[in-house]
């Protein structure tokens, strides 16, 4: 099974819950999901049971039991999630320097930035042991 198998890109409600849940930061019941989703949109307990108990067969939200329900946890952090998102369509890419150059043609100047001081910071072992000075100026122009 392939990281595109694996990394799946979430649905409008599961993205909607998702994000509730990540901006919590805490573990967190169906009910009080569907509380919150409930002064924006009307929706069935059920079907906010089922889009949580879906993510949590994909491996996106953990859950343990608390009493007759369950409380869910997000199982990456929305970064990770976004870097595991990134990192399947770049496995899918023969070339995986075309779309990391489209992408970085539209980063602001802020956050080139950042990019280049976490460039400059990371280390060795994760750029297959160049410098972070080498992989800047030997890299994809």
């Amino acid at each position: 099974m392939g990281t595109v198998d694996v990394v799946r890109q979430l649905g409008d409600l599961e993205a909607v819950v998702m994000d509730r849940l990540w901006a919590w930061g805490r573990p967190a019941l169906v009910r009080e999901v569907l509380e919150d989703l409930s002064l924006d949109r009307k929706l069935a307990y059920t079907t906010v049971m089922t889009v949580m108990d879906n993510l949590h067969t994909k491996g996106v939200l953990s859950r343990v039991p608390d009493g007759r329900a369950y409380r869910y946890t997000p199982v990456r952090s929305r970064a990770e999630h976004s870097a595991e998102l990134i990192a399947a369509v770049l496995a899918d890419s023969e070339d995986r320097t075309a779309p990391l150059l489209r992408f970085v043609e539209q980063m602001t100047p802020a956050e080139l930035n950042r990019l280049r001081a976490a460039l400059d910071q990371a280390p060795a072992a994760s750029s297959g042991g160049l410098p972070a000075r080498s992989r800047r100026k030997g890299g994809a122009r």
